[in-house]
């Protein structure tokens, strides 16, 4: 990878854009893509399509129920209050703006035969992850692991399915993690989730065509700073002498922080404000005598992390200046802190974008998209015929008509 100086981007407007894995299975899966990846195919007799329909439908019931079920848990323990009812009406005409764009999104997330759902990693509840796989899987490909956002409440694997599918097209494999969200869990039990699911992928991604020595990280929203904690903490452990470490840092080659939010005590009146009440967020955080605990800006300055601070992963922050939910000023002291402290970080900011464009309205717009081609470009620069093919690549298709993008954009309760 190409060194990355510390150093800070401003980027004007027109410029962005359930099924348990066994040794057996692992290889029956790998080898039957890489079976069809060499030519060998044929058809699948009536009977299996049935099968495969049925799963399909069972596995859309089963989501569904779970999300439904988790809803109505959280609606229970929230209360009556009129900021987050406010909220979650705006977030519901937000949804219905872009459901031309979701749906098809949703077609080709339960209809493709690249994409293997609710994988498992661990024992514990939405203990799971999706695969986004490339057409071709001849060769070892690079891998990003992503972790949704959802203000560490409404996080959900399947958020990452527009992401996986385009990267998919360029040749990378996308394992978006699941992990449990509030009430369900709490913030130790979401980094802890997030850790094991990054360990579980790095030590067995090489049984589905993935590169173990090519994995990347991102994070988005609560995701990023979800992921940064997993990031510091597992830093935290290689730092102590005999202790046994399933994964290291150094496995991940780059670290991608979209829109995060990395020193709680600057977020809690932020959130308060905006209808994540200080009740609710510190029952999230495990108490207000953990925010320390859970803030990468505090903790990256702990005189233990020094030894492994050269052996931190290079680190992009993207984040939008029109940032609401989470102001753009957490990724630019986060920076700085990981600067001060000797790792390499670059900051990106984009002009006038919100917490939502950079990963929904974009992307769902089509055409050139500055976080998508960024990243693209980073997971291939060692890649010399990667990079010629990113060149020669069609323009990614438009899912929504921009008057509904524009209309999202102003109603957004993000």
């Amino acid at each position: 990878m190409a060194a990355l100086t510390n150093r800070r981007r401003t980027l004007p407007p027109d410029d962005v854009g359930s099924q348990a894995i066994t040794a057996d299975s692992v290889s029956a899966n790998y080898l039957t893509t890489h079976h069809l990846a060499n030519g060998k195919t044929g058809l699948r007799p009536p009977l299996a399509r049935q099968e495969s329909l049925r799963r399909n439908i069972e596995h859309v019931a089963a989501e569904t129920y779970l999300i439904t079920r988790l809803a109505f848990t959280l609606l229970r323990y929230l209360g009556i209050g009129y900021l987050w009812i406010s909220q979650l009406l705006a977030l519901g005409c937000y949804a219905v703006l872009l459901m031309p764009g979701f749906l098809q999104v949703a077609y080709e997330y339960f209809s493709s035969t690249k994409v293997r759902r609710s994988l498992v990693y661990g024992d514990q509840p939405r203990n799971r992850f999706d695969l986004y796989l490339p057409a071709d899987i001849g060769e070892p490909k690079p891998v990003l692991i992503f972790v949704t956002g959802g203000a560490w409440i409404i996080g959900y694997k399947a958020w990452g399915s527009l992401l996986g599918l385009q990267l998919a097209e360029r040749g990378i494999i996308v394992a978006c993690l699941d992990y449990r969200n509030f009430p369900q869990g709490t913030i130790s039990d979401m980094v802890n989730d997030t850790s094991q699911g990054i360990s579980f992928i790095i030590n067995n991604i090489a049984n589905y065509g993935g590169d173990p020595n090519r994995v990347y990280l991102m994070g988005q929203s609560a995701g990023a700073h979800i992921s940064s904690c997993a990031l510091l903490e597992q830093a935290a452990r290689e730092s102590e002498k005999g202790e046994n470490v399933s994964w290291s840092i150094s496995q991940i080659k780059a670290y991608f922080g979209l829109s995060g939010g990395y020193n709680l005590l600057d977020l809690v009146d932020h959130f308060h404000k905006r209808g994540l009440y200080r009740r609710i967020f510190l029952s999230i955080m495990e108490g207000e005598e953990s925010l320390k605990v859970f803030s990468p800006e505090i903790k990256i300055q702990e005189p233990c992390l020094k030894s492994v601070i050269p052996h931190f992963p290079p680190v992009y922050l993207v984040h939008g200046t029109a940032d609401y939910s989470i102001p753009s000023v957490a990724s630019e002291r986060f920076a700085d802190a990981l600067q001060k402290a000797g790792a390499r970080a670059e900051l990106i900011l984009c002009e006038g974008k919100t917490h939502t464009d950079l990963f929904l309205q974009d992307p769902l717009r089509g055409g050139n998209d500055y976080l998508f081609d960024h990243a693209v470009a980073i997971i291939h620069s060692n890649d010399s015929d990667a990079l010629t093919k990113d060149v020669f690549a069609p323009r990614r298709k438009r899912f929504v008509p921009e008057i509904l993008l524009k209309l999202a954009s102003k109603i957004s309760p993000f």
